[in-house]
């Protein structure tokens, strides 16, 4: 048996049906499962689905049985999670991932997870349970992790077969677990990388995740410190590890996340991207900048990415740069723990923290970071130092504030298509590509393909005290197209709950219309494709200044309602009248704008320069019409300026949606707003480069 299998078998465990004896041998092994922290196991979802719909309602446990002997486990989260009449049917997508609490199984031996991607080709062996030959039994097979699909992780050589699903599948070059066996297709099997673990954080219930890494780490931690233990993973990790290689030992990685499992967790993927970045550009290059590289949710993660650091203007490379970048980026989340979180940081804990990451510097540290890291750990001083008040930046300006999201959809092609794109923007200058799909898709199944990218995306823009901005550009046949209405999760199902809708969930971050929460600029796309004419320069500079006051989009649709019986405005009146207007001066239309009447006068007043139009997306009467100019011209009073808008629409929207508010307040209709300033992405943007290959 190699080092390897001898640490990975202990901590296999098979999923089975409870009741009593648990036998295998009648029927009731559902499949495979591993321990990744004492007391909790990782399995895949269509195994524990075997037990139905209460499986999924928490009112039935799972039988789990191991190296310590049989006991009972109950899933805590799983994604997909099934609505409760197809439980334990058809297909079971990606990231087909469970979690399971185990009762009993504190002392339960576990694995090293891996802290990023796998790295591809790479020699692995599959570990599990399996029925392949009839009896139950152990399976060990070598084979090859190969390539990617998607979410999956190809396999071939030894593939998963019956019984094996849920098992681990570990790397052999660096002794970690870097994905778990799902099942089989001809010649190739699939696994499910263990990175897929950051897809349950937005579960309901998923910031538990955050107490499994930390008990994870720790875990290893003290089996390292152990006098006189067994072999353990960072053991054979530094065995498998060529002797006299520079660059972050297993040890040193141990001890360091370690370490930082016993901070406060970070408040979102942005805020360790940000330390990341910062450090990797002060060793690599100064001017060097990265885009966000992935949905990271632990301190872990964001160390992960910088061992194996190598210089890209460096040819040879300069692999003890991996070192210096991490433990600048240690002192770095001591710093910002301690300024970010003062009251949630345990002083003894830091001590330990900064103790050993300048001890680390002092012996292994090139001189000009070891300064930086000295200075950095200097502002980690007892008693903890006030966190600063907050300057007042603009969007485009502020260095560290997270990112903003650019869905971008095409002029339809194929007919009835509309290619589209998602990207991050960050510091409202570097654009970051995340997601296109260039074949397109009809109108009516926008929501329903952007919607996995677009929550992606927000998970990557939101950063602290910075909710990110969607910024979506549009054809003018779309500015109808109710973007501020859409949600995270499919209609009548709400994050985490498998379609088991509930009256409060419409206040969860994911259920909840993304312009309740967030602002929502929809902007022409045709007209951010060119360089900016003057007149909208010129409009944006007053619009921004203030004050604002609103002007009819059309002649013969006023505050005083459609003329009865008048002639439509012209073209060219229409465009007379808006050149003329004020810079300051708002469109306003009581209808919707991507056709007929209002789409030839949004037309004329973006061909005039104006970048605020505000209008009604839905129908309306006379009345109504009246009604809305006049609310919109004290909305527009009350907002001042540009920037004001946004907390007035918003607030109006959710009024709007509540009847006694609406009723109270005469506010009507499905507002929508043109919010389109020159001068920014698309245009003129700057396409950022990958950033350097983190693997070894």
């Amino acid at each position: 048996m190699s080092a390897l299998e001898d640490l990975v078998r202990p901590s296999l465990a098979r999923i089975v049906a409870p009741g009593d004896g648990y036998a295998p041998e009648r029927g009731e092994y559902w499949g495979s499962g591993f321990f990744i922290a004492p007391g909790w196991l990782l399995t895949c979802a269509h195994v524990v689905g075997k037990g139905g719909a209460e499986v999924w309602r928490s009112r039935s446990p799972v039988g789990v049985t191991w190296q310590g002997g049989t006991t009972t486990g109950e899933v805590v989260l799983a994604k997909p999670r099934p609505e409760p009449a197809h439980a334990g049917r058809g297909r079971w997508e990606f990231p087909d991932i469970a979690l399971v609490r185990v009762h009993g199984a504190d002392d339960a031996r576990c694995v090293w997870l891996s802290d990023r991607a796998p790295t591809i080709p790479a020699p692995v062996s599959l570990h599990g349970w399996s029925r392949q030959t009839g009896a139950l039994g152990l399976r060990h097979g070598v084979g090859e992790a190969s390539g990617r699909d998607g979410k999956a992780l190809l396999l071939t050589g030894a593939l998963p077969v019956e019984g094996l699903s849920g098992g681990p599948v570990v790397d052999l070059r660096h002794g970690s677990v870097i994905a778990m066996n799902k099942g089989v297709r001809q010649t190739e099997g699939a696994a499910v990388p263990v990175t897929a673990l950051r897809e349950l954080h937005d579960l309901r219930g998923g910031d538990i995740l955050h107490t499994v890494m930390r008990e994870h780490d720790l875990y290893h931690l003290a089996r390292f410190n152990r006098p006189g233990a067994d072999t353990d993973w960072t053991r054979v990790q530094a065995g498998l590890r060529d002797p006299g290689a520079p660059g972050l030992t297993p040890a040193q990685r141990l001890h360091l996340y370690g370490h930082l499992a016993q901070l406060p967790p970070p408040s979102g993927p942005g805020e360790i991207a940000d330390l990341v970045q910062e450090a990797k550009s002060r060793v690599v290059q100064s001017d060097f900048r990265s885009p966000f590289p992935e949905d990271l949710r632990t301190w872990r993660e964001g160390a992960a990415l910088l061992h194996g650091l190598r210089d890209l203007g460096d040819k040879g490379g300069r692999p003890e740069l991996d070192l210096d970048a991490v433990l600048l980026y240690a002192a770095k989340v001591a710093r910002h723990t301690v300024l970010e979180r003062p009251g949630d940081t345990d002083p003894e804990t830091l001590r330990h923290f900064t103790r050993w990451i300048g001890e680390q510097a002092v012996l292994y540290a090139q001189p000009v970071i070891r300064e930086d890291i000295v200075r950095l750990l200097g502002e980690v001083s007892e008693p903890f130092p006030a966190r600063p008040a907050a300057p007042v930046l603009t969007r485009e300006r502020s260095p560290r504030t997270g990112a903003d999201v650019l869905v971008d959809i095409g002029e339809p092609v194929y007919g009835e298509r509309y290619p589209l794109s998602v990207r991050l923007l960050y510091d409202g200058r570097d654009v970051t590509p995340l997601y296109s799909n260039d074949l397109g898709v009809r109108r009516h199944e926008l929501q329903e393909h952007l919607r996995e990218p677009l929550a992606e995306a927000l998970r990557l823009g939101d950063r602290g005290e910075h909710l990110a901005v969607i910024e979506a550009f549009l054809p003018r046949a779309l500015l109808d197209e109710p973007i501020d209405e859409w949600r995270l999760v499919p209609e009548g199902g709400a994050a985490g709950d498998g379609g088991e809708y509930e009256e409060d969930d419409f206040f969860d971050e994911q259920s909840m219309p993304l312009g309740l929460r967030r602002t929502v600029l929809v902007r022409d796309r045709r007209r951010n494709a060119k360089a900016p004419i003057p007149e909208w320069r010129r409009r944006w500079t007053a619009t921004a200044r203030g004050p604002l006051a609103g002007i009819p989009l059309r002649g013969e649709s006023t505050d005083t309602g459609h003329q009865s019986g008048g002639r439509r405005e012209s073209r060219l009146g229409t465009f007379r009248r808006l050149s003329g207007s004020g810079d300051g001066c708002v469109p306003v239309f009581c209808g919707p704008v991507g056709s007929g009447a209002g789409r030839e006068a949004m037309d004329v007043a973006l061909a005039a320069g104006h970048p605020l139009v505000l209008w009604r997306r839905d129908g309306h009467d006379h009345d109504g019409c009246r009604a809305f100019h006049r609310s919109a011209a004290r909305l527009l009073s009350l907002a001042g300026r540009a920037e004001g808008l946004h907390a007035h629409v918003r607030d109006l929207r959710i009024g709007a949606l509540d009847p006694e508010i609406a009723l109270s307040e005469g506010l009507m209709g499905r507002i929508a707003v043109l919010y389109d300033p020159p001068d920014r992405p698309p245009y003129a943007s700057e396409i950022m480069r990958p950033p350097p290959p983190a693997g070894p």
